[in-house]
């Protein structure tokens, strides 16, 4: 867990190669859905280009869907999800059906400013779906995709001015979601700042 620009896909990545299981990111899931024009990305992407989060139960069903594959069974990092009390209670009860109780909830804490200096720099490339980010990976030709030449572009929810609101609404929506699980004794915090690698490795050792 964390706002907007913590690293949760990042970190969540690195784990799921050292540790085995599923990485599952609603996020990369909800865009997926939202490109190729289905039904539910067409819903879900008015509320994303807005920094609104998507319906309980629009986020709920496809992670229920995911968890069912063979690849998640034997365990899974969930990415940006839960994200509200009625999500966190829901999964609850996903998991106690499935006899899969969590074994830990991460927080990576990272400043509102750096959270916003991170997404805003993000540019993504229409065609192959290639991300790069203007301070960190920028692309070899300004503007253009090194894999396909394509023009990039910035997502409607990287803007600055939706950047903020998303923070805003993060506080709102997800800072009860930490308390219910700091009172379950699952949640664990990690700085966000640093290096990739001096993350990753905090992160472990949160949940050694």
């Amino acid at each position: 867990m964390g706002t907007p620009g913590a690293g949760k896909g990042t970190q969540a990545s690195i784990l799921a190669t050292r540790l085995g299981g599923c990485h599952v990111s609603t996020g990369d899931m909800l865009r997926d859905a939202a490109r190729n024009g289905t039904p539910l990305g067409q819903q879900a992407r008015r509320f994303m280009d807005a920094g609104r989060l998507v319906p309980d139960d629009v986020v709920i069903g496809i992670v229920a869907e995911r968890l069912a594959e063979p690849e998640c069974r034997d365990g899974f990092l969930l990415d940006g999800f839960p994200r509200t009390v009625a999500q966190a209670e829901a999964l609850g009860r996903l998991l106690a059906a499935r006899g899969q109780p969590l074994d830990a909830v991460v927080l990576l804490a990272v400043p509102a400013d750096e959270a916003v200096r991170r997404i805003s720099g993000r540019r993504v490339c229409p065609a192959c779906g290639t991300m790069f980010h203007l301070a960190f990976q920028p692309p070899q030709r300004p503007d253009r995709c090194d894999r396909c030449g394509a023009g990039l572009v910035q997502r409607e929810d990287d803007r600055e001015e939706t950047v903020r609101h998303r923070l805003d609404v993060y506080a709102r929506e997800t800072g009860p979601v930490l308390e219910h699980y700091r009172r379950a004794g699952l949640l664990r915090e990690v700085d966000g700042l640093g290096g990739r690698d001096d993350v990753a490795r905090n992160l472990q050792a949160a949940l050694a």
